[in-house]
């Protein structure tokens, strides 16, 4: 199970690259803004740009070059998209469940980043004046990981019949008993990883539990995009790949501070 751990940066790293190829498909397209995470202005010039360095970022990620110092400005990317784009939609309509789930997406991807940043030893970059602030900033990305799961959670329950519909009907138990679990499983694990108790498990749970959906749930979907054109089925798939990677970046740093727990 530790070698399936240890492949969360790589299982992140997919999924930005993903987010890359998505925006520089998607760069012509019409509406306000792009239906690919993390959802920046339609302007083909954004997009492209945003699609670029979605790839470097992946690319150092996967190689392990200037991997820290890419994490960091990752996470700080997909945070100004938060705060710039999607931020004052929240506030104009914060029992909006679609615009509050592309918040915490969004806000996930921040948190993968940083939860990824802190997992790595730190090297004299430019950011060096300011290490005691970053590094203080890194370890707040596993609590907003956290509180985003136990948002997450919640909203599964305000939108228990959509939920519900998504599950597949040849899956045993039926779409109502997997849709409590699921949340419930939300919640718990934030929890879990707020308080330190049994956060390891906790993360590696729920990890495997997003592989399962992106393999089961998302990866079906996916194979209609010739027939749908609907990218958001991408983002969708590419987003629970990329909270499994951020699951198994933070279990992975886990087992390496307590080194009796492998």
């Amino acid at each position: 199970m530790k070698w399936i751990v240890d492949q969360g940066r790589l299982l992140f790293a997919i999924a930005i690259a993903a987010f890359g190829v998505e925006n520089l498909t998607c760069a012509h397209s019409s509406g306000a803004n792009l239906p690919v995470i993390p959802w920046v202005p339609g302007h083909a010039w954004l997009a492209y740009l945003t699609g670029v360095l979605l790839l470097a970022a992946a690319i150092c990620i996967a190689a392990r070059f200037k991997e820290r110092l890419t994490a960091i400005l990752l996470g700080f990317f997909f945070l100004l998209c938060a705060l710039l784009l999607q931020l004052p939609k929240l506030v104009g309509a914060p029992m909006d469940v679609g615009i509050r789930t592309t918040a915490f997406e969004t806000l996930t991807m921040c948190s993968a980043a940083w939860m990824l940043a802190a997992s790595l030893p730190a090297q004299r970059t430019l950011l060096q004046p300011w290490q005691s602030l970053l590094r203080g900033l890194l370890k707040s990305g596993r609590y907003l990981f956290a509180f985003s799961s136990i948002v997450f959670g919640i909203d599964h329950y305000i939108v228990f019949a959509l939920i519900v519909s998504l599950i597949p009907h040849w899956i045993p138990g039926g779409g109502w008993l997997w849709t409590h679990i699921t949340a419930l499983a939300f919640i718990l694990a934030g929890l879990s990883i707020i308080t330190g108790w049994m956060d390891r498990l906790a993360a590696t749970m729920l990890g495997l539990m997003f592989l399962l959906w992106f393999l089961v749930l998302h990866a079906p979907r996916v194979m209609s995009f010739p027939r749908s054109h609907n990218p958001n089925e991408w983002s969708s798939a590419f987003i629970a790949l990329g909270v499994c990677g951020a699951s198994w970046i933070l279990a992975a740093s886990l087992s390496a501070k307590n080194p009796q727990a492998k």
